[in-house]
């Protein structure tokens, strides 16, 4: 909750003035009671119009300014509470933006979505629960109870009673309700993450014929989050009936007694109405006290789930590690990883690169290819072994400093609802001569131009509005266009036909000389260029060297090359 409450300090002193005019709203309703008494006990029986018109006007200008101060702070109050988790809300993103891609895993997306919208609104309802009714609510509570003693020892001690009943109650249902609260926000993490995934997935689904089986397994993680919903609002739903129950027992029995007493002559008419009304203020703040404790049950579990993510240690820190003595462009050495500490996914991975050589990596499925491109821009660190650009182990550079260095693209890469032009840019303000050489580059100059606006044209959510060739060229002309130190295509032209893929790899050999370009492919002929190809197989090297020697020494490559050579020479074929 720490770190929730910080998010306020900055505007204590504004609800320090509205704590004053909560407490001075709260003072002038505790004295209508008292007035609507003096008109039944004093005006009325005098028979005097004039003093029952200034007892009601009386009434009148306590209700306006109540309810004139109530209104005015419950706005500023909100305002600033929203303004309070508006910073809270961006610290939290900018927090999992931070955290290294091991830590997202622990983490997952879905709940990080979770807790930036549906753990941010709890918080939310939760303060504004606590500065409407969390400083009026007790001032009620304990000035209507001195009130009401002066009034009649009696009755308030039947009143007494259901104070400690009530919130006994509440203590109880709220430390049932934290553990239910967590439960249904665990269960909405599971259904956000479902529905992500079948709207990622929604083509391969309906190409499948498997929309039925997600609208089943949706209809399991559906109601589950019902289910753990329902726990949570039954805890609620008990409480309140409980304590609507024993309020409205002892207001029977109050009555009872305050008839009896009239009856013996012990009190007016009058100061019975004006305690019922007590009696009422009094209840109804109860009932608010146990509403709050529930906001705040519900928040608490949000604030936990959010402290979680921001007491995350800083990964991945910059280390003080010294130059090697034996400097090259890029160099794996001896490089083991594992995801989860357990079977390794890359082993002894040693290779050296020279400026503007380019290395091919091809490897079935698993086999670590993209884990080595991981491991590369440091979303994860080795667990031996090390990496060095230019003779700097990337683990003493700056995360900044590191990824500027890189141009990449990715097979499962995005582009996003802009203009082609900023899709390609994607907001580092390059030079517009550099965007059109990088598509220029990547073979999409031509499709650019023949769409209408040409690098103006609008990209619909995930480029849909593209072929799978044109976004893999975007996505090239983006990786290309800021002109890096190195440049990794992981499997990203997977899409292209043969002779673009032929046309992009000449076009990217005559234009980055200097650059060091790293291709991951499933296509012996997108990498049999290569100065070093690297074939895996469940993260070791099996094969390595040039595309000549490796199809007499690598197997497992001679046999894709022949494969792959024999479908070409069949397309070729059926073509003609």
């Amino acid at each position: 909750m720490k770190h929730t409450l910080k998010y306020l300090k900055p505007y204590m002193g504004f609800f320090f003035v509205i704590l004053l005019a909560k407490l001075t709203a709260a003072v002038l309703e505790l004295m209508i009671p008292s007035a609507l008494g003096d008109i039944l006990d004093i005006a009325a029986p005098s028979g005097s119009v004039s003093l029952i018109v200034r007892y009601g006007l009386k009434m009148a200008i306590f209700a306006l300014c109540t309810a004139t101060l109530n209104m005015s702070s419950n706005i500023t109050s909100s305002h600033f509470i929203h303004k309070a988790v508006e910073r809270l809300r961006q610290d939290l993103f900018q927090k999992v933006s931070t955290l290294s891609s091991a830590q997202l895993d622990d983490v997952t997306e879905a709940s990080a979505v979770t807790r930036l919208t549906s753990d941010t609104y709890n918080i939310t309802q939760m303060l504004i629960g606590c500065m409407t009714m969390g400083i009026r609510t007790p001032i009620l509570m304990v000035g209507g109870i001195i009130v009401a003693l002066q009034e009649d020892v009696m009755l308030t001690l039947v009143l007494f009673l259901a104070v400690p009943m009530v919130t006994l109650v509440a203590i109880h249902g709220n430390r049932i309700a934290v553990p239910k609260f967590r439960a249904r926000q665990a269960a909405s993490d599971h259904m956000v993450r479902t529905v992500q995934e079948n709207v990622t997935g929604i083509r391969v689904i309906k190409a499948l014929s498997k929309t039925e089986h997600e609208k089943k397994r949706f209809d399991a993680v559906n109601a589950d989050l019902a289910e753990k919903t329902m726990d949570a609002s039954l805890v609620s739903s008990k409480k309140s009936n409980t304590n609507i129950l024993i309020l409205n027992l002892m207001q029977a029995l109050m009555i009872l007694v305050g008839a009896l007493r009239v009856n013996a002559g012990l009190m007016t008419a009058g100061k019975i109405v004006a305690f019922m009304s007590y009696f009422t203020m009094i209840t109804n703040a109860a009932l608010n006290i146990a509403n709050i404790l529930m906001m705040v049950s519900n928040g608490t579990a949000s604030a936990q789930r959010m402290a979680e993510i921001f007491e995350k240690p800083q990964d991945l820190q910059v280390q003080d590690i010294p130059q090697d003595e034996n400097p090259c462009a890029l160099e794996f050495r001896n490089v083991r990883f594992s995801y989860l500490g357990q079977a390794d996914n890359l082993e002894n991975l040693s290779f050296r690169l020279e400026k503007g050589q380019t290395l091919g990596i091809i490897g079935a499925t698993g086999s670590g290819k993209t884990t080595l491109v991981n491991l590369l821009l440091r979303f994860y660190d080795v667990d031996e072994g090390a990496i060095f650009i230019h003779g700097q182990d990337i683990r003493s550079i700056e995360d900044g400093a590191l990824r500027e260095k890189f141009g990449v693209a990715m097979q499962s890469d995005f582009l996003v609802a802009d203009t082609t032009q900023n899709n390609i840019d994607f907001y580092r303000h390059l030079p517009k001569e550099n965007l059109l050489e990088a598509a220029k580059i990547a073979q999409a100059e031509e499709f650019i131009r023949e769409k209408e606006g040409g690098m103006d044209y609008p990209l619909a959510i995930k480029g849909a509005n593209l072929s799978g060739g044109q976004k893999q060229r975007l996505l090239i002309a983006r990786a290309v266009a800021s002109k890096p130190e190195i440049l990794i295509l992981d499997d990203s032209s997977s899409a292209l036909d043969y002779r673009t893929d032929a046309s992009l790899r000449r076009a990217l050999s005559e234009n980055l000389h200097d650059t060091t370009k790293i291709i991951v492919a499933q296509r012996v002929s997108s990498i049999a260029n290569a100065d070093l190809i690297l074939v895996l197989e469940d993260g070791k090297v099996i094969g390595q060297g040039k595309h000549q020697d490796l199809l007499h020494s690598c197997e497992e490559y001679a046999h894709i090359a022949r494969i792959q050579m024999e479908a070409v020479g069949e397309e070729v074929a059926h073509c003609g």
